[in-house]
């Protein structure tokens, strides 16, 4: 049995040693609710048994409340980051990226079959209701097993079965499944993670088993929702929190309604974190964000918009935001991005192209193109030499690190790249030296692009000089990132170019999915990907054997107990993934600016920065950052 406890301790009319009086723990954000009688004292605010953060122990200072951080955002739909950010899970990742409680007070599990939630006594919602139970019971009963609302989620299916869900007593609930499901606990420290509890007080308003029908009618009416499902979907939406009177759990809530232009989160009056000093946590009062052009976000933090800013950054902007250290109270950090490779060319093996799609299929070709290209001109050319040639796989921070995965098939070799692609059968060249394909046609590759960053043209611009230099010719196409993913689905899209895996930084009890055809936005096999997501019912089964038996090792981890069984199949599919070269890595160990205020504290200088598994800031816990004088 694995048992997760966090510390714990009392805070309420006892205080730890050393902790402050009641009266100086509460942030003065609340004193004019305090003084109406609107709010109760924090020691009734906070759970008998709240989570403590012993920031010094993290190797920060201990912080004070207060004050406004401003950020930058491309669209009203990046609100979500502020979910991401403030990374209050059910258990989560440390900065080792080692699973812990964090909403729950204690989990076990039994040979990840039997999962035991205890959630914290006196645990309130940011609406000042309690947490309980029933707001587990609600999910599963009356969200998640209602068709029309939810549908039960890929990681909580072993075998085509979900678990069994009890609720053992008001704090208190359990999942059983028949087989163990390994998946269940990452996912709920996941950046988007899987949902099990929802504010179910609020939420039974807008279902039909719980509200008067015309009553009902009359919230569709005013919400201007022509199903009361929509309604319901649109009201609870936690990961992008567009409903102001939602209540949550994360450290800030928002404030403002869409479609607005500037969205103001606050802190949560009832969030469960506490210093060793019994602050409540955050420390900062208010994040607000302020929606712009992505294309212009770089500019704007360079000029002093942005009090903490990472996103619609890269690294192309470093020498801009470093001079503007001179002008404004700001400090650039370059943390390391956690991706298998900054950009990666993907074969596209659902291309609908009858004579590409067997080439594309060729191993021999993939190789070629990869050997082909010169990776240390690309690093000394776009990234200053500061990158790491390499394929698409996990970084030296994972455990699961092996050298030759990130060498396999990497060396510029146009000598036996051009074997290769002779051997494959593309052996005539016209007059420009250009290889002619079995049906006459010149071997022209189209590579796709949503067209979002620089990088990527100054990238294919060095690419397409070298596999020129091997017969190939190459084109570039741009597209809105939406029709170009609506394409590739569709088989119209030969190759393109996007970033390598999401986390290069995985551990064994990490779902390895992203080496296998799981999703349809896998640009190397979306239609394989599809067929995954729908349960088979769009899309197509994985044909080439290569990817069949990575989809067979992924349900092996699937059933999997022991971390050593999980690391053994990792490696399996690292080594088919990397030696069949599925993803065309170029570089990695890349770097990512962080700009943030002088005044910002507790942001660590170096670290790593990615959507999964760190989500962005997430592991390192935003709300212990505060803000202290200008330096």
């Amino acid at each position: 049995m694995i048992t997760r406890r966090t510390a714990l301790g009392v805070i309420g009319s006892a205080l730890l040693p050393g902790t402050l009086r009641a009266a100086d723990r509460e942030p003065e954000f609340f004193k004019s609710q305090l003084e109406e009688g609107k709010l109760p004292p924090v020691a009734e605010r906070l759970p008998r048994m709240p989570r403590i953060v012993k920031v010094a122990s993290m190797g920060r200072q201990p912080g004070k409340h207060g004050g406004t951080v401003r950020t930058l955002i491309g669209s009203q739909k990046d609100i979500r980051l502020m979910t991401i950010y403030g990374y209050a899970r059910l258990v989560g990742y440390d900065e080792t990226l080692t699973l812990q409680p964090d909403i729950l007070e204690s989990f076990t599990s039994e040979e990840d079959r039997v999962f035991t939630f205890r959630l914290r006594e006196g645990h309130k919602w940011s609406d000042g209701s309690l947490l309980t139970s029933e707001d587990f019971r609600y999910c599963w009963e009356d969200i998640i097993n209602n068709e029309d609302l939810g549908g039960v989620d890929t990681a909580l299916m072993v075998d085509g079965k979900g678990p069994v869900f009890e609720v053992v007593d008001t704090l208190t609930v359990r999942y059983t499944w028949h087989a163990p499901n390994p998946d269940f606990l990452p996912k709920l420290a996941a950046p988007q993670a899987l949902s099990l509890v929802v504010p179910a007080a609020y939420l039974k308003q807008f279902h039909k088993n719980y509200q008067d029908e015309a009553k009902l009618e009359e919230l569709m009416k005013q919400n201007k929702a022509k199903k009361w499902t929509s309604l319901h979907i649109r009201m609870a939406r936690q990961y992008r929190p567009e409903n102001p009177d939602l209540p949550t759990l994360d450290p800030w809530r928002n404030t403002t309604k869409p479609p607005a232009e500037q969205f103001v989160f606050e802190r949560n009056p009832f969030f469960h974190r506490v210093d060793e000093n019994g602050l409540q946590l955050p420390y900062i009062d208010r994040f607000v964000l302020n929606v712009s052009s992505s294309s212009i976000i770089p500019a704007k933090t360079g000029a002093g918009e942005s009090d903490l800013q990472a996103i619609n950054l890269d690294f192309t902007d470093y020498a801009f935001l470093k001079d503007a250290e001179k002008r404004y109270p700001v400090k650039v950090s370059l943390w390391k991005k956690t991706l298998g490779s900054r950009l990666a060319l993907l074969p596209n093996q659902n291309t609908g192209d009858a004579v590409w799609r067997p080439l594309l299929r060729d191993v021999r070709v993939r190789r070629a193109l990869s050997l082909a290209i010169d990776r240390r001109e690309i690093n000394m050319a776009v990234f200053y030499g500061l990158a790491t040639p390499s394929a698409d796989t996990v970084l030296p921070e994972s455990p699961l690190f092996r050298p030759e995965y990130a060498q396999a098939w990497i060396k510029h070799d146009p000598g036996q790249a051009n074997a290769l692609l002779d051997e494959a059968g593309l052996s005539l060249r016209d007059d420009d030296g250009i290889r002619i394909l079995p049906d006459g046609r010149p071997a022209q590759i189209i590579i796709e692009s949503a067209g979002e960053s620089t990088l990527e043209t100054d990238v294919l611009e060095l690419v397409a000089d070298h596999w020129r230099n091997v017969g190939l010719a190459l084109f570039i196409r741009n597209s809105q990132r939406d029709v170009f993913r609506s394409r590739a689905l569709a088989g119209q899209i030969m190759m393109s170019i996007w970033s390598g895996i999401d986390n290069g930084v995985p551990t064994a009890d990490m779902n390895p999915g992203q080496l296998a055809p799981t999703a349809d936005d896998q640009l190397q096999w979306p239609v394989w990907g599809a067929h995954y997501v729908s349960h088979g019912e769009i899309g197509e089964a994985p044909d080439m054997p290569e990817a069949a038996e990575l989809m067979r090792l992924l349900k092996e981890w699937r059933h999997t107990v022991t971390t050593p069984e999980r690391a053994a199949i990792w490696h399996k599919m690292l080594s088919i993934y990397t030696q069949q070269v599925f993803s065309i890595g170029i570089v990695n160990a890349t770097q990512q600016p962080i700009l943030a205020t002088t005044r910002l504290r507790n942001l660590p200088k170096e670290a790593l920065y990615g959507f999964d598994p760190t989500c962005y800031f997430g592991v390192y816990m935003p709300d212990t950052f505060w803000l202290g004088e200008e330096t």
